[in-house]
């Protein structure tokens, strides 16, 4: 990615859209870099100096593997693309043809407008217009912003301007990394107490308490792992929960999520373009299927709003040993 042809948020429309994601919306602040793209408000880069901290793509690419992009009005899957609203069934398209799902939202593919950047932070707003399967209007407002400590802190706000209730799952899909260490190589950490056991479309059918290849409490390589499995039972600390990636030297990249995201999905992935191992770690505030099982599910009322956060952290002075 060439980061030095990024363009301002102001200039011409043609040059913007050199870029198949759209506008590429740069943010620096001391060693740390982001990059949000107009496409899904979606975080194609974080790093820190010249360690990538999350999986990125080409200028002429689609995010592979959805990644780093936003999920709204739902996160992860709807089976069959149906559910049932006041006893009426209500009918999603199929956009994962391969397991027959509504998968990831339905603004995956939108561009969402600029609202409010500055030097450090970058605001982005997207409407759901009402359609078969989903008849509300809404917002979805995405903030990133790179903290004092270098962090990067994201903010998602759904706004309901329907004048009924609307159900809504909100998540997001980065891909986390530490430089050129192979993913394989590192340790993932998850502190979650139960696991939703799904069928093989990624349905959820029933919950587990963690054990096994499934337990990441204490830490497991990710070279051992094939992982498509969502989480709950997470263990807040000062009302963050934190998932971290460890390399061999010590150095370490988190995902934190506050208590509005009771879930967390880990992708652990051989299919990653151009990486022999990927690992996604996916904050949600509920889980796939959720507007049928109602686990999780949330309603706005009209006028309402609601808002998750989220964000990434990295130690990058390790002890090797």
């Amino acid at each position: 990615m060439d980061l030095s042809a990024t363009p301002s948020a102001t200039g011409p429309d043609e040059t913007m859209r050199r870029y198949a994601t759209g506008r590429q919306y740069e943010l620096r602040r001391g060693d740390a870099l982001a990059v949000v793209t107009e496409l899904a408000a979606g975080l194609r880069l974080y790093s820190r100096g010249d360690t990538a901290l999350t999986e990125t793509y080409g200028d002429a690419q689609i995010p592979p593997g959805a990644t780093g992009i936003t999920l709204a009005p739902w996160a992860n899957r709807v089976e069959d693309g149906v559910w049932y609203l006041n006893g009426k069934k209500l009918q999603l398209d199929i956009t994962e043809v391969s397991r027959n799902n509504a998968s990831h939202g339905l603004l995956r593919n939108s561009s969402y407008e600029l609202v409010d950047e500055d030097e450090f932070s970058v605001t982005l707003e997207a409407a759901v217009f009402p359609q078969h399967g989903y008849p509300f209007l809404l917002r979805h407002r995405v903030r990133y912003e790179l903290e004092e400590d270098l962090g990067l802190a994201v903010r998602q706000t759904l706004i309901n301007d329907s004048q009924d209730p609307a159900p809504f799952v909100l998540g997001a899909h980065p891909y986390l990394r530490l430089g050129d260490v192979p993913s394989e190589d590192l340790t993932v950490s998850v502190d979650a107490g139960t696991r939703l056991v799904a069928d093989d479309r990624l349905i959820p059918r029933s919950t587990e308490p963690v054990g096994g290849d499934f337990d990441l409490r204490g830490g497991r390589l990710t070279g051992t792992l094939e992982l498509d499995s969502a989480y709950t039972d997470l263990v807040f600390d000062g009302g963050v929960a934190r998932h971290t990636l460890r390399s061999p030297d010590g150095r370490t990249v988190s995902l934190w999520q506050d208590a509005s995201c009771g879930y967390v999905h880990v992708f652990v992935t051989t299919e990653f373009p151009g990486r022999t191992k990927a690992v996604a770690i996916e904050p949600m505030t509920g889980p796939a299927n959720a507007f049928n099982s109602g686990e999780g599910l949330g309603w706005l009322a009209p006028g309402e709003q609601f808002a998750m956060n989220w964000g990434i952290s990295a130690s990058l002075t390790g002890t090797a040993g």
